[in-house]
């Protein structure tokens, strides 16, 4: 593991302490003054956000990875097209290789895999209608939806704190289960900003990723009295299990697997496969650029641990969907349940 990883547990960690702990919480007054004066600047228009000739939705959060903004973005961007919307999704293109505008779906076709987009793009671009462009600079690769493609929606992936471009719309998701994590600003803690953020935010959105959701539920309501902020539930929730070389193939549940993943919480989607037999998990680091000789180790541990086939997320399903091998792998599909109509108005 990483460095990152390291502080990612540390992240979520109430209980940290130590010296590396102390060494990253003085870091994080000075990257708190840093968002702090931003915010004041944009808060006091003294910086002024671009606009492009679009409603523009922003979907974020106060924490780093790992919460559940693709499967929002997805049915935001399904919803919009299912109404007769001309509909694009601009990201950064975290994980990706590519640098300034780029198309990585037109809505119909997809032009870039996973590698070299990012995973996130990629399984937007194939999963949703919408034209998906990766963008560092969120304006420009708004500018060219709307003047290229015509488009009349635009969703901002993971856009909360990129204040240079006006969004119409601010929602923001939680995790029910992480929350705000050890709460404290990065990179001691996993808080973008301070929690005087929610007063930006328009819509709130509770992710409960769960089989159980009366936690997230009641989660739900005390953070939408207490922020006086319309809140929804999302219900993320396991459908079904594909082979990502073959999608007409479901996995039977009940048999011996390895589960393997590169997210932000792992431990959260091997939850949702408790129909199954876990002999092992394998983490990789969060976004991980797979490779041959990834397949193949991960081979060799399903063979000693005498399982039937190995599962992981549609995410990693993407990134190595080219590779050879010879065990069957498949994807966890997910369902989510969430009130979309009610959340855009």
């Amino acid at each position: 593991m990483n460095i990152k990883t390291e502080i990612s547990k540390i992240h979520y960690d109430k209980q940290a302490k130590g010296l590396f702990f102390s060494l990253l919480k003085f870091f994080s007054i000075f990257y708190g003054v840093g968002s702090g004066f931003k915010n004041l600047l944009y808060d006091n228009k003294i910086l002024k956000p671009k606009k492009v000739d679009a409603f523009v939705i922003s979907i974020g959060n106060l924490t780093t990875g790992g919460v559940g903004k693709t499967p929002v973005v997805a049915s935001l961007a399904e919803y919009f097209s299912s109404k007769g919307e001309k509909v694009a999704i601009v990201s950064r293109g975290y994980g990706g290789k590519l640098k300034g505008v780029n198309v990585i779906s037109d809505g119909e076709n997809v032009f870039f895999d996973a590698k070299i987009c990012g995973d996130e793009p990629n399984w937007l671009a194939k999963n949703t209608k919408a034209v998906v462009i990766t963008s560092s600079v969120r304006y420009e690769g708004a500018k060219l939806a709307v003047e290229k493609y015509g488009v009349t929606k635009i969703i901002l992936d993971d856009g909360f704190q990129h204040r240079k471009f006006y969004r119409d719309l601010d929602i923001v998701l939680v995790d029910s289960e992480k929350v705000f994590g050890n709460e404290n600003l990065l990179p001691a803690g996993p808080l973008r900003e301070g929690t005087e953020a929610f007063k930006r935010v328009d819509k709130l959105v509770v992710v409960s990723k769960n089989i159980n959701h009366s936690r997230a539920e009641k989660f739900a309501r005390v953070m939408g009295k207490k922020l006086k902020i319309d809140t929804f539930l999302c219900k993320t929730e396991p459908a079904f299990s594909y082979n990502i070389k073959d999608e007409n193939d479901k996995a039977s549940v009940g048999n011996k697997i390895v589960a393997f993943s590169a997210i932000g919480q792992p431990k959260q989607f091997y939850k949702f496969l408790e129909n199954y037999e876990i002999t092992k998990t394998v983490d990789f680091d969060d976004h991980h650029i797979y490779t041959q000789e990834d397949i193949n180790n991960l081979e060799k541990i399903c063979e000693e641990q005498c399982a039937e086939f190995l599962i992981t997320t549609e995410k990693d399903a993407v990134k190595i969907k080219d590779f050879d091998f010879n065990k069957k792998i498949y994807a966890l599909k997910l369902k989510t349940d969430l009130d979309v109509e009610g959340l855009v108005k």
